[in-house]
């Protein structure tokens, strides 16, 4: 059997808030299988935003370890943790984050760039992947000029550029109406279906949760598969 794209084992985190210690993750474990589709939901502080960054490297656990394509990320100096984020993850957030002054295109290509990728081989790919979600007549329109389901259709392109073997999405359809919400998730799905990257998403609508493959409920800093 493969091994798993993300393995996350033991995992604690403890804030101090004043005098006191919230212990928000306790020896929590999750493990994501390659193309994958997986949900987390929970009620509102529950944690989830502060798992997906430790799942993502950005923040480290006070206890546990994560493993991403079998490399122990907090074994690895920030440098080689951020290499390894930038290749082997994508990030979908509630708000899409596109650059303004840039057009869809060009944030889209914007981390080939940063990877020194050729500008024109950049501007091709991202055209490309553009075109597969839907967007080829809006390449060159800036944020501004796209819908809120075309800013997360371009969120969603931009985070799958570098072909991640997993896009982490916290709450990505949260901002949306129902109806676009449904679009963006099938979008999702199909680009799971087709290329293999997994998807590990947080969001509190369980009708979107229930398109997953598997749900995962945080309660009192721990997952319970639903």
């Amino acid at each position: 059997m493969n091994s798993p794209v993300l393995d996350a084992r033991g995992i604690g985190r403890t804030y101090r808030q004043g005098q006191h210690r919230v212990e928000v993750l306790r020896d929590l474990n999750l493990r994501v299988q390659r193309g994958e589709q997986l949900a987390i939901i929970g009620s509102s502080g529950c944690g989830k935003s502060t798992l997906l960054h430790v799942l993502a490297g950005l923040d480290t656990p006070d206890a546990g370890t994560v493993h991403l394509d079998d490399v122990d990320m907090y074994q690895l100096s920030a440098a080689r943790r951020g290499r390894l984020r930038n290749s082997a993850l994508g990030f979908v957030y509630q708000f899409h984050h596109l650059l303004p002054e840039f057009s869809a295109m060009e944030n889209v290509a914007m981390p080939l760039l940063i990877g020194r990728r050729d500008k024109t081989q950049a501007a091709q790919e991202a055209t490309d992947l553009l075109q597969r979600v839907g967007l080829g007549e809006r390449l060159h329109h800036k944020p501004s000029e796209l819908s809120g389901g075309e800013r997360q259709r371009a969120a969603i392109a931009r985070a799958l550029i570098n072909r991640p073997q997993l896009v982490l999405a916290d709450e990505p359809t949260g901002n949306l109406d129902e109806s676009t919400a449904s679009a963006v998730y099938d979008l999702m799905l199909q680009l799971n279906e087709e290329l293999g990257t997994a998807f590990l998403i947080v969001t509190h609508d369980m009708r979107l949760a229930a398109r997953m493959q598997r749900i995962y409920r945080l309660s009192n800093g721990s997952l319970h598969e639903d």
